[in-house]
């Protein structure tokens, strides 16, 4: 009876915390919609996006290729991603879109997307770890984790330690590089203990069990933020809400997104193309929002994400699951001279202050 009341419990928090987020989005697009940020340009620069063969992911690659970046798609059908990376390529007339094979399940899979990455030689200036899984069933990924704490979470934190130090390196003096971790507003009613990141750690219900992991890397996002700034490193974390958008893996939650879209028409509904302006901003702006980012603005998260016992306790718990991601690799010294007193200015001209006016002598 308890598991059973446990279940409903986390049913009905995380359909109140979605249908809230579709009351705003309903009430944003009656007021005049959403609009997409206006970026520039940014040929040279280069982003990972996991999960980037379907919605947000798919259309964050396709986004930032027509910005003229170089991006690689990560995600698990080889044959889906080559296939995305070619239309992509067609749809942007950017031939540096590329497919490598990326399953978060398998941390041997991340540690070998990491190599592959790295014999490239390419730089990489911003990571977006887009990739999840929501509503799985029962079981355990190849190394033994809850499937959305494994795939969610861990994949994704071991990803972003093994290449922090391309990130570090890449950056140049006035833009820093970035990692966009994809957070959801059901990290609100998530709960989660140091010792549940783990394997054989009990399981919870499938939405307590996708809110623990998206509570998870927003403590894993803030931490993380929290060590760069400290050490003065040329590298940003923020996390990106993209709302509730119209994708397979919301069309995959439960009869009451289901019966939200057949009531609403859609309306309350962002496309992926709405839901991933949120990660293009943070991932291509020239000075973002900070932290917890939802429609393109700073939002408040969960106050218990910034609790640096808690932040510390899941990271260390998080780093005994991974096995540790090789400290000299993923933590090098920031570039010389660099400052991070220094702004994230870029190279556009910064509008000229206007020349107060002398006032005139009078007859």
């Amino acid at each position: 009876m308890s598991a059973l009341l446990a279940a409903l419990r986390a049913t009905v928090l995380a359909y109140a915390v979605g249908a809230a987020v579709l009351f705003r989005q309903l009430l944003r697009r009656l007021r005049g919609g959403f609009r997409p940020p206006e970026l520039r340009p940014q040929p040279g620069r280069v982003a990972i996006v996991t999960g980037g063969t379907d919605g947000i992911g798919r259309a964050t690659a396709t986004q930032l290729a027509a910005l003229g970046m170089g991006v690689v798609i990560a995600a698990n059908d080889e044959a889906k991603g080559q296939e995305v990376a070619a239309q992509i390529r067609a749809e942007t007339e950017n031939e540096n879109v590329r497919f490598l094979p990326l399953d978060l399940a398998s941390l041997a899979s991340v540690r070998k997307f990491a190599r592959d990455f790295l014999s490239l030689g390419l730089p990489l200036h911003a990571l977006v770890n887009n990739a999840g899984v929501m509503l799985a069933a029962p079981g355990a990924t190849p190394d033994g984790f809850e499937p959305h704490l494994g795939v969610n979470f861990l994949g994704h934190f071991l990803l972003t330690r093994l290449l922090l130090g391309r990130l570090r390196a890449s950056a140049s003096r006035g833009r820093r590089s970035r990692v966009v971790t994809l957070a959801s507003a059901t990290h609100y009613v998530g709960r989660i203990r140091p010792e549940d990141v783990g394997r054989g750690s009990p399981a919870p219900p499938a939405h307590a069990a996708y809110a623990r992991s998206k509570l998870a890397l927003v403590l894993f996002a803030r931490r993380l933020q929290r060590l760069l700034a400290a050490r003065g490193d040329p590298v940003t974390s923020g996390v990106a809400d993209p709302g509730v958008a119209d994708t397979a893996l919301f069309r995959n939650a439960g009869w009451g997104l289901r019966a939200a879209r057949a009531l609403l028409g859609g309306a309350a509904f962002k496309t992926p193309e709405e839901g991933a302006w949120t990660s293009v901003l943070l991932a291509a702006a020239p000075a973002p929002p900070c932290g917890y980012v939802v429609d393109e603005a700073p939002a408040t998260p969960l106050a218990l994400t910034g609790e640096a016992g808690l932040q510390d306790a899941v990271w260390a718990a998080a780093e005994r699951a991974v096995g540790g991601a090789g400290e000299e690799e993923a933590w090098p010294e920031p570039p010389p001279g660099w400052s991070h007193a220094q702004e994230d200015a870029e190279t556009e001209p910064r509008p000229r202050e206007p020349r107060p006016r002398e006032p005139r002598p009078r007859p």
